[in-house]
């Protein structure tokens, strides 16, 4: 039998209909995780245990030893104290960890999933590491799941085409999936881009309409609100409050929001929401 069940929103985040035999599993993942405190409480949402428990195909003792495994891994790395600038290659997985959960935090209540764009632009073999490449499969694919909606790679020099069959190994089938090559000069892969943003609000840089400059002023101010949001999302402090002051302030609508830093470019615009980073990291 099954009996469809509403579960309520326990961290701000959407309301998901669920069988009776997916909120035994998460009841049953909550058991074996046992009691938890502090962030890893907050950090164990119902949904927090679904995106687990969809990654693993449902199975309860997977996704209980992989969620386990996570909250370990934040515990130690404290992604959530992680600030905006990091710049060594270690700085780079940081900051790639640091854009991850600015991300979710700022992600439509609806949306659990985020597209990625990845600006290939003076990116030189110089910037190819196989180890960071490594490392960052596992930290998004074993402490993110279920997050990547899709990634579009924005006109890759043809010597990356190598490296990615050398890389792909790493990326569960799923995952590899998701990747998507887009050129300017290709019509055909262009359309991607086109049928998943609006153009008008979209970069020039990725073949959009805008062409409105980057201010770096202007970025900083909204990373320190930013900072300010996160910290509050793993206190008590409800930050709702503040992510709709942020909002009024800058001028944005709904969750309208771009993200750079001064050398890198990391950008989250429209209700889809994405991430837009140079290949090279910086």
């Amino acid at each position: 039998m099954s009996l469809n069940l509403e579960v309520p929103p326990s961290n701000g985040c959407e309301k998901v209909i669920l069988s009776e035999e997916q909120h035994m599993k998460i009841c049953e993942v909550r058991r074996l995780l046992g009691p938890l405190s502090g962030t890893s409480s907050i950090y164990c949402s119902d949904l927090s245990i679904l995106r687990y428990l969809r990654a693993r195909n449902w199975n309860v003792k997977k996704a209980t030893k992989m969620l386990k495994a996570t909250l370990k891994w934040r515990s130690e790395y404290k992604p959530e104290e992680i600030q905006w600038n990091s710049k060594t290659v270690k700085g780079q997985i940081r900051y790639l960890v640091y854009c991850m959960e600015n991300a979710i935090l700022n992600l439509p209540s609806n949306q659990e999933s985020m597209i990625w764009l990845v600006d290939f632009k003076d990116f030189d073999m110089s910037n190819i590491s196989l180890k960071a490449t490594k490392e960052t499969a596992h930290i998004l694919q074993e402490h993110y799941p279920e997050r990547l909606g899709l990634a579009i790679l924005y006109n890759a020099p043809k010597f990356f085409e190598p490296f990615w069959m050398v890389a792909k190994p790493f990326l569960e089938t799923k995952t590899a999936n998701k990747v998507k090559f887009v050129y300017s000069d290709d019509v055909n892969s262009k359309r991607i881009i086109e049928d998943l943003f609006d153009m008008d609000q979209l970069e020039s840089a990725f073949g959009g309409n805008n062409n409105v400059g980057f201010n770096i002023t202007k970025y900083a101010e909204m990373m320190k609100e930013d900072d300010k949001q996160m910290r509050c999302s793993w206190s008590a402090v409800n930050p709702n409050s503040l992510a709709s002051e942020k909002a009024q302030s800058s001028g944005l609508v709904g969750s309208q929001i771009t993200n750079r830093s001064e050398s890198s470019e990391n950008e989250r615009t429209d209700g889809d929401i994405h991430i837009t980073r140079k290949a090279d990291g910086n």
